[in-house]
């Protein structure tokens, strides 16, 4: 090991503590030690470890890059580029080149050991290079030793240049003679450039002048071991040096500090520098995002304590401004001066290449920029007193002045939190906007419970909160407006999905999509416009509350049906949509938030008008609110509660119901309710007046010329008809002459399914009476498994109508409607074969059969009158059969399809939007479903019915077979079922009847009754 280099010795050295520390042998002669040891050294020789990849590397620098830019930490992402530039471009000692494999293999290690590097408040520090050794050997004596120079007459005189001269004035200091806000130094900088100051002597000027300066200059407190100013020797203003002196003698371990002494006047304007966003100062530091205070800073008129517990107080909320002007700065890009949200963002010079913040965001950042800038005029005016010196100014009147500023900023420092810095980085900006929206509103409303003492803060809010739901009324504006949601930041709570065109049949269930976040979990939901279109605040489960832009709400449902059916309308070739003079029209139309605006104004100028009235009307409502108190403290002296204040609160509360008077008087006062604005305006209040009546106007507008549209042009309402008229057979000269067809060919035993016969059939009925119908009628057979077709009745499943409805109408009269139509177009065609099968039986059938068998067979009267008896068996069974089948028919097709459909029809007459339109329909299917006894539930009833059918079909078919083709015994075993199944039904129907669950099947109930015997 005597040839081994130094670092190899190192290395072997922190092998064995390593393979010590994890195996715990510290014998080295150990042979589990040897081989570890081995071991090791063979990974650290022969490692198959592969070499860093520069294209991967540079790969994730450029994704920390965007990722930073995304998260708006633009200063960040400049460092991260310039520095990792900088490195890839500088040498490393032993190795010739830049951005070698090894600049890349550190950079992948580094990248390996971070953590989340967006998450990080990093702040670059500035770096000092090493300055090269200044050459003190002086090279001219060394050179021109020997030689003989002439110096000349001056010999102290330097060799004068005009270079040197121009340099000379280049670094001419700096004076820091005056205190106003723009500090471009900071108490540090100040500190390492005090030895390179200039000493300047007073040349220049008169006396008096330099007098006048002594007295005005700003003494350099920020400056270590800076002159004392002068003070009075007041015992008032030496409350320091005789507390100090007091510590010194009490306290005999007691040392005294160095201090740095400041005059109020300093102090406060360093507190107003610290409201405007100055990070450079003296007294207040700035460390990571927060705001401390020096500890060796005293007044001579205060003890430490008690300076150090008001400078506390001033950091606190000098943190808050802050924080909310680093917001701001962060959203607007740094820039000098934020544009107003509806100006493009991208026209600021100083906007860094990325994409800007969602809207929302910024106009949330304009409200609060407005605010500021208010703010900062009333430090401007504090400090312009300050200068005068025509009035004492204190800490204490600069606090209390700005006191209501300060209780403002504490206020929206707390929404800021709450509705943005907590919110979680990586959330969708949807949830981001609808967070900040809920946290202003719910603050709204928490503010404007307390009354009047929060008059002011709940106005600021109000405002707030009115700018930064500018571009969200923007988007509803232009969406119930032009029909077209833009929203390229996706921000608004409902999005467009574009897979969906708006030509499609499943637009008006599947274009769209509504977010909602659930507080509870703190995770995004998805919860479908399906085919309510409502699906605003209804949709959500009892364990989990759902919650979304809250102020939107109650008008959720008209803003998705207005959108949804104005881009519906602008994609019509309607005649209502194509007026020349659209553009114009919408030039002079004024956006929902104007309109807004326009509606808040004049509701908070309806008490300004007249303060003769405003007084009358406050006396009125004092004296109602007295004898609403007395009222309500009568009512909870009734369940022993005797509290005057909980009667008062109650008495304001129910001010503004109109039934609190009929609920707890009687009636009997009489309140002049004339003004709304006396009592405290709830924010909601507000809403229901000003913005939802602008909504719903264009909610009526919008599906009032929808419905119009689609009626009127696009023959909705003769669609409808044309579907009850041949699904449900209300054609009823039509329908007969098709059915009729196949039901011939079933009597005289030929091939029906036939799709060709079937076709023409159709087409021959409907062409006759509604030839407009013809091309859009078809009929299918569907495949049916054999084992269904074991009854004749069912010989008629798989028999399929189909309509072709045209756009938009397929909206209302979807396919999974047809499914529905097709239900009980297949009962009623059982209903109608079974009927049809018993009128067209002639008794001279049967009696011909009977006298030719009577011809047959000897003369015997005991035979005779028992062929007679069967054929009155039979006339009778069959007057029994189809009194059942005409009962069946007649509730069917009067009082279900009749009745109902008059019902549908007068619904849909009424029908406001296309939302509602598809509800009307849907119910009327599912009625006539379920009245029809289609449903799951009642299946055994159809079963019993479809029995009865079936018996009639056999029953025909023997009675067409003639006597003597069956036995006796089959009639008796017709009757037998015929009269079992009878007695289900009339006592199942009787049943429902008296249960008042089925009020639809009296009738049936009643007619079926009439004709079922006694036995």
């Amino acid at each position: 090991m005597a040839h081994w280099s130094r670092f190899e010795k190192e290395l072997e050295l922190e092998t064995k503590r390593l393979i010590s520390h994890f195996t715990a042998i510290q014998d080295e002669e150990d042979q589990n030690f040897q081989m570890a040891l081995k071991f090791t050294w063979s990974n650290f020789k022969f490692h198959r470890f592969l070499e860093a990849n520069r294209h991967n590397v540079q790969r994730s620098i450029n994704g920390i890059h965007e990722k930073l830019m995304v998260h708006s930490d633009l200063s960040k992402a400049e460092s991260w580029t310039r520095l990792t530039e900088e490195f890839l471009t500088s040498p490393l000692p032993n190795t010739d080149g830049t951005k070698t494999d090894i600049h890349y293999g550190i950079l992948a290690l580094l990248l390996h050991l971070s953590d989340s590097p967006s998450n990080t408040n990093y702040c670059e520090r500035p770096r000092l290079k090493e300055t090269e050794k200044e050459d003190t050997f002086d090279w001219a004596k060394y050179l021109m030793e020997g030689e003989d120079f002439d110096p000349g007459p001056f010999p102290d005189t330097p060799e004068w240049s005009e270079e040197e001269s121009e340099e000379d004035d280049s670094q001419q200091p700096l004076s820091r003679e005056d205190s106003g806000i723009q500090v471009d130094r900071t108490p540090q900088e100040d500190h390492e450039q005090n030895d390179k100051t200039v000493q300047v002597t007073w040349t220049v000027g008169e006396p008096d002048s330099r007098a006048w300066l002594e007295q005005h200059i700003v003494t350099s407190y920020w400056v270590p071991n800076s002159p004392r100013f002068p003070h009075s020797l007041h015992l008032h203003s030496n409350l320091y040096n005789v507390w100090d002196q007091h510590l010194y003698n009490t306290g005999p371990l007691y040392l005294p500090e160095e201090k740095s002494f400041v005059t109020e006047t300093q102090v406060i304007r360093e507190t107003l520098w610290l409201f405007s966003g100055v990070k450079k100062l003296f007294i207040f530091q700035h460390n990571d995002g927060k705001v401390t205070v020096r500890n060796d800073v005293v007044v001579t008129h205060l003890t430490n304590n008690c300076l150090h517990s008001v400078l506390e107080h001033i950091a606190a909320y000098g943190q808050a401004v802050s924080r909310l002007q680093k917001f701001i700065d962060e959203v607007t890009g740094h820039s000098a001066e934020p544009c107003p949200p509806g100006l493009n963002s991208s026209s600021s010079s100083s906007k860094k290449s990325s994409e800007p913040p969602f809207r929302t965001y910024q106009a949330f950042v304009w409200a609060l920029y407005k605010y500021f800038t208010s703010f900062k005029e009333e430090l401007n005016a504090i400090e312009k007193d300050i200068i005068a010196k025509d009035e004492t100014v204190t800490l204490s009147s600069v606090l209390e002045r700005l006191s209501p500023h300060l209780a403002q900023i504490t206020m929206l420092h707390r929404v800021f939190c709450t509705g943005v810095a907590e919110v979680p980085p990586g959330t969708p900006n949807v949830l981001r906007a609808s967070h900040l929206l809920n946290t202003l509103y719910k603050a709204i409303i928490e503010y404007d419970s307390v009354g009047e003492a929060s008059e002011q803060s709940v106005a600021l809010l109000f405002s707030l909160w009115v700018e930064t739901v500018r571009p969200y009324l923007e988007i509803v504006d232009e969406w119930i407006v032009h029909g077209h949601l833009f929203d390229p930041a996706k921000e608004f709570i409902i999005q467009r999905n574009k897979d969906v065109p708006v030509n499609h049949r499943d637009f008006w269930y599947a274009t769209y999509t509504l977010y909602s976040v659930s507080e509870m979990v703190e995770s995004e939901e998805r919860l479908s416009d399906a085919a309510s279109g409502s699906s605003g605040g209804e949709q959500t489960s009892s364990s989990r509350q759902h919650t979304m832009v809250s102020f939107l709400k109650p008008v959720l449902k008209q803003i998705i049906m207005a959108g949804k059916s104005m881009q519906l309308l602008k994609n019509l070739d309607c005649k209502e949509t194509e007026q020349s003079d659209g553009s114009s029209r919408d030039a002079e139309r004024k956006s929902l938030y104007t309109l807004f605006l326009e509606s808040v104004q004049t509701r908070l100028r309806r008490g300004e008008e007249s303060p003769t009235n405003t007084v009358t009307e406050q006396q009125a409502t004092k004296k109602s609110l007295i004898k609403m108190q007395s009222i309500v403290a009568r009512h909870l002296e009734l369940d022993d509660i005797h509290d005057p204040l909980l009667a008062i609160n109650f008495a304001r509360l129910y001010l503004e119901q109109n039934d609190f008077h009929e609920k707890f008087s009687g009636g009997s006062v009489i309140l002049d309710r004339s003004s709304e604005s006396v009592t405290c305006q709830t924010f909601e209040l507000t809403l229901r007046s000003c913005l939802y009546p602008h909504i719903e106007r264009r909610y009526v507008e919008c599906c009032g010329n929808l419905m119009r549209t689609l009626k009127k042009d696009y023959r909705l309402l003769g669609y409808l008809q044309a579907m009850r008229n041949y699904f449900l057979l209300e054609a009823g000269d039509t329908m007969y002459d098709f059915y009729t067809a196949i039901f011939d060919k079933v009597l005289e035993k030929e091939s029906w399914q036939q799709l060709a016969f079937l076709n023409v059939q159709l087409q021959e009925s409907v062409g006759q009476r509604h030839p407009e119908d013809s091309h859009r009628l078809s009929i299918f057979l569907e495949t049916i498994d054999p084992a269904r077709k074991k009854q004749p009745v069912n010989n008629l499943d798989g028999l399929t109508l189909s309509y072709k409805v045209p756009w938009p109408v397929d909206i209302v009269i979807s396919s999974e409607c047809q499914k529905i139509y097709n239900q009980v177009f297949l009962l009623l065609l059982q209903i109608k074969w079974a009927k049809y099968s018993l009128d067209t039986l002639r008794f001279s059938d049967l009696t011909v059969a009977a006298k030719r068998k009577e011809g047959g067979q000897p003369e015997e009267n005991t035979a005779k009158e028992s062929i007679n008896q069967q054929i009155h068996r039979m006339f009778l069974l069959r007057v029994k059969l189809m009194h059942f089948v005409n009962s069946l028919h007649n509730y069917i097709m009067t009082r279900i399809l009749h009745s109902t459909g008059l019902e549908f029809q007068h619904q849909v007459q009424e029908a406001k939007d296309l939302d509602q339109l598809i509800k009307i329909h849907y119910r009327y299917l599912s009625t006539i479903h379920d009245r029809c006894l289609l449903r799951e539930k009642v299946s055994f009833v159809k079963e019993a019915i479809m029995k009865v059918l079936n018996l009639v079909l056999i029953f025909s078919d023997r009675w067409q077979a003639g006597f003597g083709a069956w036995k006796i015994e089959s009639i008796d075993k017709m009757e037998s079922d015929f009269k079992n199944c009878h007695m289900f039904l009339v006592t199942i129907l009787n049943k429902a009847v008296c249960r008042g669950s089925f009020p639809h099947l009296e009738s049936l109930a009643m007619s079926l009754m009439a004709g079922f015997e006694q036995c």
